[in-house]
């Protein structure tokens, strides 16, 4: 690993704790939409056992 770093020049700690940032920042994107969309399913779960239902069947577009 360190001819790795080495390869990497003199700039290796600022290149790879950009990749570590990158890393951590998608990371918490992809969980806020996994956490989004099942707050959304519960959220259209709710509406529809209230019996608010589509408005068109099969929700198509005019």
């Amino acid at each position: 690993m360190s001819g790795v770093i080495q390869s990497l020049g003199p700039h290796a700690g600022f290149i790879l704790a950009s990749y570590g940032a990158v890393a951590v920042i998608l990371a918490g994107l992809t969980l806020s939409i996994v956490r989004d969309h099942r707050a959304q399913k519960r959220a259209l779960a709710a509406l529809e056992q209230r019996g608010a239902g589509r408005r068109r069947p099969g929700g198509g577009a005019p």
